[in-house]
């Protein structure tokens, strides 16, 4: 039996540790017989990996002046992107000592003038407050108004004439901050948040490091004048740009006015109307598309704006600093507007991609190597956004799938978009990290798991899956055999023991009645000498007596 057990553990072993190696494909194997397959193809002349990542990182370059020869500009954002449009040309002139002009999607720089020049933003530092205004809080949070926040501002400087003791709510306190530039709610969102102006100026600059801003440093949250206090047009567009990602946002910024009604702690009703008169349909600095938009002013900055703007499916974003007459800010922006929507549009190239017919066409990727990443779940933004000329013929992109996995990032490869022969934009496919069938994939190579919605075809038939069959079904042969052989071994061993038993049982009875005839012999001659004698003395008396 031991010999049995000892040698079913050692099959069992065996088939362990060979079918992973035959029958799934381990993901350090598959991604060396991917990249030499792929090398051997590139030697024919087809596009290899890393023909296809030097594109890419090219393409990429392209977005921060290193290939402007090519005319392509990619940034490094996943799901938007912009080629061709570094060199605009006929951009207006404009007034303002400091400007950018961004495309809101993927940050493509469309203009600039000195938009990395250290400048006092002013008001427009609002920008920052009520980013992290909305990260940090609930809307529906209460804000108490101190006696520091509504006494300690610059008198004669930008108010609601909200009172000491006032508590708002998270909202209504934003829009007393966008609409009408409240130095107190800038204090009380400060205090609400970090405890004290100085310790929420640290939170900005943290913030803005984060964005990637380079040239900006906050000491306040209003922006009142400090010469430690200023930021670039540049770092100010990349502030507002994550800002218009939030709805709470974009829904204060857009609005025309907003009521904070008198109660228990807010001595009198108030209205705010905005002051950005680039919104306001009645004023003579109405541009129809701009959406949102926060004005800035002091002596030292002089007037300053942030305005984002959307025509079409692009959206833009202005920054002006230092500029000489609000009037002059509001034409600044809208000429550039204007010129920008004039020279780019927004195309969404992947919009009928179909993910896994280009997979299923890629010849260099596995049977195997399929089924695990139809297992995963890859996806891909089919929204992608790309910002081109106007004028550029987009009918003629085409898009392909690119193996190039990164299992630490959960990236299976790139959809790659070619204008041509150039890559143009490399669009992520990627998984979720957090899912059984990936974290079996990154632990073992193999997408292991019962996903119910996976697109996989159970049914298909592969060398691997035959060759797994095979190997299970020698394995249960094998197996039975011994079974049926040990079986057979025992019961011929048990039929031995039967006959050796019965063997002995005959001989212990056959012992037994030899025993007993010997016993009945002595018997019978004892009594036949005893009758014998008897018979001699009778004689011997007859005979005396006839003598």
């Amino acid at each position: 039996m031991r010999r049995l057990l000892t040698l079913i553990l050692a099959l069992s072993m065996s088939v362990s540790v060979c079918l992973p190696v035959h029958a799934q494909y381990s993901f350090q194997e598959d991604a060396a017989a991917e990249a030499a397959t792929q090398g051997e193809s590139a030697a024919e002349g087809e596009t290899d990996t890393e023909s296809v990542e030097s594109d890419t990182e090219s393409a990429k370059a392209a977005d921060n002046g290193e290939n402007a020869s090519a005319g392509s500009s990619v940034s490094d954002n996943s799901s938007a992107a912009a080629y061709g449009v570094d060199n605009l040309k006929g951009a207006p002139d404009i007034t303002a000592e400091s400007a950018i002009l961004m495309d809101a999607a993927s940050g493509a720089v469309l203009y600039g003038k000195d938009e990395e020049s250290k400048q006092y933003p002013a008001s427009i530092t609002k920008v920052m407050t009520a980013l992290l205004a909305i990260e940090n809080c609930s809307m529906d949070d209460i804000v108490t108004f101190s006696n520091e926040a509504v006494n300690g501002i610059e008198p004669g400087s930008s108010s609601a004439g909200i009172n000491v003791g006032a508590q708002l709510t998270v909202e209504d306190t934003l829009y007393a901050l966008m609409l009408v530039s409240a130095n107190e709610a800038a204090s009380a969102l400060a205090e609400h948040i970090s405890g004290s102006n100085e310790a929420f100026a640290e939170l900005m600059n943290q913030r803005a490091a984060e964005l990637g801003c380079t040239g900006t440093h906050f000491t306040n949250p209003h922006g009142l004048p400090d010469e430690d206090h200023y930021t670039t047009a540049h770092d100010m567009a990349l502030i507002l740009q994550q800002a218009m990602k939030y709805d709470e946002f974009r829904t204060i910024a857009e609005a025309d006015s907003h009521t904070l009604k008198k109660s228990d702690t807010l001595t009198d009703t108030l209205e705010l109307w905005n002051h950005a008169k680039i919104i306001r349909e009645n004023s003579d600095y109405y541009y129809e598309y701009a959406k949102g938009s926060k004005t800035g002013y002091t002596q030292a900055a002089l007037n300053t704006l942030v305005t984002y703007a959307g025509k079409d499916n692009v959206e833009l974003i202005c920054v002006i600093l230092k500029d000489y007459g609000a009037d002059s800010s509001y034409y600044d922006t809208t000429e550039l507007f204007e010129w920008g929507f004039e020279k780019v549009k927004g195309i969404t190239p992947l919009s009928s991609f179909d993910l896994n017919g280009a997979l299923d066409a890629e010849s260099s990727i596995s049977d195997d190597k399929l089924t695990n990443i139809q297992r995963l779940g890859c996806t891909f933004p089919s929204d992608y956004y790309l910002l081109v000329k106007k004028d550029f013929d987009d009918s003629a992109l085409t898009a392909s799938f690119v193996l190039d996995e990164d299992i630490h990032a959960g990236r299976i490869g790139y959809i790659n978009v070619l204008s041509g022969e150039n890559v143009i934009a490399a669009v992520p496919v990627t998984y979720d990290m957090n899912t059984e069938a990936a974290q079996s994939y990154v632990s073992s190579g193999s997408a292991d798991d019962n996903l119910e919605t996976a697109p996989v075809d159970e049914d298909r038939m592969t060398p691997s899956k035959i060759f797994n069959y095979i190997v299970r079904a020698v394995v249960v042969v094998i197996i039975l055999a011994i079974l049926i052989s040990f079986l057979r071994r025992r019961q011929a061993e048990k039929r031995r023991q039967q006959r050796i038993l019965e063997r002995k049982k005959k001989h212990a009875s056959s012992n037994t009645r030899n025993s007993g005839s010997y016993g009945a012999g002595t018997e019978r001659n004892s009594s036949g000498k005893k009758n014998a004698g008897r018979t001699s003395s009778s004689r011997k008396r007859r005979s005396g007596k006839k003598r």
